[in-house]
């Protein structure tokens, strides 16, 4: 079992590393927190809107690459650089860095290689198995693979080797090997057949039966997909046949079946976030402390991943202690969750004790080095019955390029093939997806996380569908679309609303769509006019989700919250605070994010993998009160407002009923006796004042002081955990059971400590659950109008319009940022950005906005694109994540708008000004 948190930070494994986690600060006072939080200490929280907007907009230190060895108190005065120099060859023998002559323009104080990790006795987590460099003598895996990190002392020098690599050819290579050749990251096929009814079970189904992967590969080292009748085939063998089934279908010669088979490409992009990754480290012999400042999405995960990579280290090179500060993230889209930054970060330190390092990409190096989009290959065929227009059969195959190291590879081509049906409910499907190791730069999280791929090709091939029956193509989704209680390919349903009828009715609605006929007919001379339409639906949450959070009030009716989600420009302080305000009356004076260590209270402990624990394991560890199947995960797959925020609403809604209620009723002078003591679920806020009917309404100052002078509840600590279902636990608290879609909590009275409540029961969800791949989701429609000039090809988009359901908007800013930074983004991938795969590519290191062009504001309809945002069906309807769903479908709407005017279908990304120019030449 691994220890509680607690006990991690006091001794990590057996390595004697103690460590904490936390968010940027100093040990001295004034605290940096100050700087790091959203609101609070020092940082005036605006009335409106964003409650990190004052402390932006002013320029406070905020980030990650903000900050330098003089602006933290305790730390060295000066800043010394470090440099990762990258191989551009991954076919030829690396044969060593020819430090010598880069000496004579900027001698490095520190050259590390793969050397020296080795006589150090490091070694690099399990999550990024592979060498941290490239050792000489060998081919390295992937272009891009570090071969060195160099230290220097002062900027000057820094800055002259930056360059000097950049144009220079200071690496030494021998004879051209080839490519390493190394497995498949992961192969999986996911097949379904439906009942005869839509009541009835399912013949066949991943949920059902379990995922399930080839056994065997072929001499190039592909999967093997056609069922092999020999033992070792195990449960493919069921899977697969049933899936050959349903090709053979689609490969039929039924006249009554209309089918139509595309193949489709898409390529590698950058996630191209503002701030390229940065962090700041200093190790101080004297302590034997490693302090860093760093900017990530999986906070726990780097800190624990540092801890590892250096746990076996000799003594020179083993802290006794890290020290992990968190900072705002500018900007993550998926590039900064488990990326391998923050190890070199710490290594900079520890060969350099003594000195503060700051470790910098520029966008140079951000290209060469930086986590990419998969690139994917789609084949994908649909049959449609001709008379009534609904799908019959479905099927895909998908190869997606990981580059060198696995990363999220495997996770990705999941997420892809379970995304790849969309919005459709068809009886009979089967899809093969295969991520594969090549030389290219990393591939990993990126904002989409491969339903981007799936979808446009899927939503491209439903259009051409819809010109070939003929039909409507909102007609033709409608009649397709997956309903409420509906199963998905996976085989089960969606446990939050489906409103894909709302959506595509408020598309077939809009002015976009009801005048394009007419606007393609008064089209000026020379240009073409074309409207496309697209619809997707994107799951939120990874199915081993987890948050903490922590709220108090004090006695003037001041409210805190601290919690372990990341501000990466996804507005998480503000949508805290405004769901913690729900329960409280207040928005919050004061928010910290990306915490981990201030939840000891809680007492933690985790064991076991929370995607592959048995039941029976589950269960057992259950009996253990302390025990949770994880404890702080990523901020990641649009988690946010659900997940993010889920620890510090129950926190809320503990404080309100067993702290602030009891102070009101005791104000009201209403008895325990009383009706209306009861009914606390009818009382409400409005301006920070609690109402209930038929009595005078309270100030939260009022109410706070006296929850405070009778010792009622006036903090609370919980812990939340999501497998497609709220983790549930039932709480003794003050006479009453309280039952809430959390697994521990802890509370305060009045000014004292937080002291944990053991669970009286607890649910959590089935481990079986892991077989669903999807039970969250959103919702997003787009209409596109484009106008295309013959002559030149150039694509103006004219207007726009997106429909979105999130449940409730906890920051409604946030969700309109959200939609149009997911249109831009959609619009860079459909026509902009591309990244050439291997030596052309990013990993040779030549690449900056120079050579990749993204959308910018000319590329955009900037007052011609509409946001709506259905409002929720309920008020009990929880908030949904929303931040990939608006991406998606501007892509394949674009596309359709494309073929809308040209009459020419485009099978590859991007499509570019040339690429229309050759086909209207």
């Amino acid at each position: 079992m691994r220890p509680s948190r607690r006990d991690f930070i006091k001794l990590t494994a057996a390595s004697g590393i103690a460590l904490t986690v936390a968010p940027l600060m100093a040990a001295e006072q004034p605290p940096f927190l100050a700087r790091e939080t959203l609101p609070g200490r020092g940082v005036r929280r605006p009335p409106l809107g964003r409650v990190d907007g004052v402390a932006k907009v002013t320029g406070a230190k905020l980030y990650a690459s903000d900050f330098r060895a003089a602006d933290l108190p305790g730390w060295p005065a000066d800043t010394a650089h470090a440099l990762l120099v990258r191989t551009p060859h991954a076919d030829r023998l690396y044969e060593g860095l020819d430090i010598d002559r880069l000496a004579s323009i900027a001698k490095p104080a520190v050259v590390l290689t793969s050397a020296g990790i080795a006589a150090a006795g490091i070694h690099a987590p399990p999550f990024y198995a592979g060498n941290l460099f490239s050792p000489v003598g060998q081919t390295p895996a992937y272009l891009g693979e570090p071969v060195a990190l160099l230290v220097f002392e002062h900027f000057d020098d820094f800055d002259r080797a930056r360059l000097a690599l950049r144009d220079g050819d200071f690496l030494r290579f021998g004879d051209k090997t080839g490519p390493l050749q190394k497995p498949n990251y992961g192969a999986f096929r996911f097949t379904r057949i439906a009942g005869p009814t839509p009541d009835s079970p399912d013949v066949y189904s991943p949920l059902q039966e379990g995922w399930i992967s080839p056994g065997f590969t072929d001499d190039s080292g592909r999967p093997i997909w056609r069922p092999l009748p020999v033992p070792e085939g195990g449960q493919y063998v069921t899977g697969a046949q049933h899936g050959e089934a349903v090709r053979a279908l689609l490969a039929g010669s039924d006249p009554d079946l209309l089918v139509l088979e595309r193949d489709f490409e898409t390529q590698s992009v950058d996630p191209m976030f503002l701030e390229p990754e940065a962090g700041l480290s200093w190790f101080d012999p004297a302590s034997g402390r490693l302090s860093l400042v760093l900017g990530v999405q999986s906070p726990l995960e780097a800190a624990e991943a540092i801890a590892f990579l250096l746990s076996k280290a000799d003594v020179q090179h083993r802290p006794a202690a890290i020290d992990t500060n968190f900072a705002y993230v500018g900007g993550g889209f998926g590039g900064r969750d488990h990326t391998p930054f923050p190890l070199y970060v710490a290594l900079a330190a520890m060969f350099f004790p003594g000195k503060a390092v700051r470790l910098a990409h520029d966008r140079f190096q951000q290209f060469q080095g930086g986590i990419k989009r998969h690139p994917f290959k789609m084949t994908t065929r649909i049959g449609v019955d001709r008379a009534s227009g609904l799908m019959a059969a479905f099927a895909a195959d998908h190869e997606l390029d990981g580059g060198g190291l696995a990363n999220y590879s495997p996770s990705v081509a999941v997420v892809g093939a379970t995304g790849a049906l969309g919005i459709y409910d068809v009886p009979k499907v089967d899809v093969t997806t295969v991520a594969r190791h090549s030389r290219g730069v990393t591939a990993g999280s990126m904002r989409g996380y491969g339903a981007l791929q799936t979808m446009t090709a899927l939503e491209v091939l439903v259009d051409e569908l819809a010109a070939a029956l003929p039909m409507d193509p909102i007609e033709l989704r409608r009649r397709n679309a997956l309903k409420t209680g509906g199963r998905t390919m996976t085989g089960n349903p969606y446990s939050v609303s489906v409103r894909t009828p709302e959506i595509l009715d408020k598309l077939e609605q809009h002015p976009i769509w009801r005048q394009r006929a007419a606007e393609k007919e008064a089209a000026r001379p020379g240009f073409l006019v074309g409207t496309g339409v697209a619809c997707a639906t994107k799951d939120f949450g990874t199915g081993a989700d987890c948050a903490l959070g922590t709220v108090a009030i004090d006695p003037e009716g001041r409210v805190s919250i601290h919690a372990d989600a990341v501000e990466m420009g996804n507005g998480i302080g503000t949508a805290l605070a405004n769901r913690v305000a729900m329960h409280v009356g207040r928005v919050a004076d004061e928010v910290t994010v990306a915490q981990v260590d201030v939840f000891d209270a809680l007492a933690l402990v985790t064991s076991g993998d929370p995607y592959s624990i048995t039941q029976a394991a589950q269960d057992e560890a259950a009996r253990d009160p302390r025990w949770v199947p994880e404890i702080s995960s990523a901020t990641s797959a649009s988690i946010g407002a659900h997940v993010g925020t889920q620890a510090s609403a129950e926190a809320a809604r503990v404080i309100f009923r067993f702290g602030l209620w009891p102070a009101a009723l005791d104000l009201w002078g209403i008895a325990p006796s009383d009706p209306r003591s009861k009914q606390w679920a009818e009382a409400f806020w409005q301006d920070e004042h609690l109402l209930m009917s038929g009595l005078s309404p309270l100030p939260l100052p009022k109410i706070a002081a006296r929850a405070h002078a009778m010792g009622g509840v006036t903090g609370a600590m919980t812990h939340a955990f999501s497998r497609w279902a709220w983790s549930q636990a039932s709480f003794a608290i003050d006479g009453n059971e309280w039952t809430a879609d959390i697994d521990a909590l802890a509370l305060r009275r009045g000014s004292g400590p937080f002291e944990r409540l053991e669970r009286t029961a607890v649910a959590f969800p089935p481990t079986d659950y892991n077989r669903i791949g999807t039970a969250f989701t959103s919702l997003c429609g787009t209409l596109v109008r484009i106008e295309i000039e013959r002559a030149t090809g150039a694509l103006r988009i004219a207007k726009a319009y997106s429909v979105l359901e999130c449940g409730p908007m906890l920051a409604p800013e946030v969700v309109l940022g959200q939609a149009h930074g997911g249109f831009a983004m959609g619009v860079g991938y459909a026509l902009l950005e591309t990244l050439p795969p291997y030596e052309d590519g990013p990993g040779n290191g030549q690449w900056n906005l120079g050579r990749y062009v993204v959308a910018r504001g000319s590329d955009l309809p900037l007052h011609d694109f509409d946001v709506e945002v259905l409002p929720p069906i309920s008020p009990k309807e929880a908030p949904k994540g929303m931040a990939e769903v608006v991406m998606i479908p501007v892509v394949p709407a674009l596309l359709n708008a494309i073929s809308d005017a040209t009459g020419h279908r485009f099978q590859s990304l991007p499509v570019t000004a040339d690429m229309l120019k050759g086909v209207l030449a």
